[in-house]
């Protein structure tokens, strides 16, 4: 915490591109980050994310390394309303310290499981974030952070507008 957030200008699933200086422009931004639509307990956060949507004040973004089309089919089909970013080759996620590379046997059972990594991370398939969700405050700086390397565990949307509520 009192970091300053690594900067981004991303495309969204709409194909506009979004800059975090601009988020931040409007007030405080809550950036969170997930593996990919064919991860369930991303599924989980999201849309937990998108119920507490009217209480969060902040903008509200999240990052994975898929495609565009792969966001926007998740957005879709969740009815989420905010922004989900494409961070292609997770550069974003390697700033912030939360990128990793699948070892070769994970990465044989996800192939198993049928989720082509290869195919919606546009030819970075091994390279995934850790879940992660931030609090960064109108001036750019880190107010509150949440990395899990347990991917089944999340930041909480009750810690997330407590963080939010000690900016004033």
């Amino acid at each position: 915490m009192g970091a300053t957030a690594p900067g981004f200008s991303l495309p969204s699933a709409s194909g506009e591109t979004v800059a975090l200086r601009e988020l931040l422009a409007g007030g405080p931004v809550v950036l969170t980050f997930y593996r990919g639509s064919w991860c369930p307990y991303c599924n989980i956060a999201l849309r937990s994310l998108q119920q507490h949507h009217d209480a969060i004040a902040a903008r509200l973004v999240a990052l994975s390394p898929q495609i565009p089309d792969e966001s926007l089919s998740l957005a879709e089909k969740h009815a989420l309303a905010f922004d989900v970013l494409s961070d292609l080759g997770s550069d974003t996620a390697k700033q912030y310290g939360l990128a990793f590379d699948l070892p070769d046997d994970l990465a044989a059972v996800y192939e198993g499981f049928g989720i082509d990594l290869q195919r919606v991370n546009a030819g970075h398939p091994r390279t995934l974030p850790l879940p992660a969700t931030y609090v960064i405050d109108r001036d750019g700086t880190i107010r509150w952070a949440f990395v899990a390397a347990d991917y089944t565990t999340r930041a909480e949307p009750a810690d997330i507008l407590a963080a939010l509520d000690t900016l004033g």
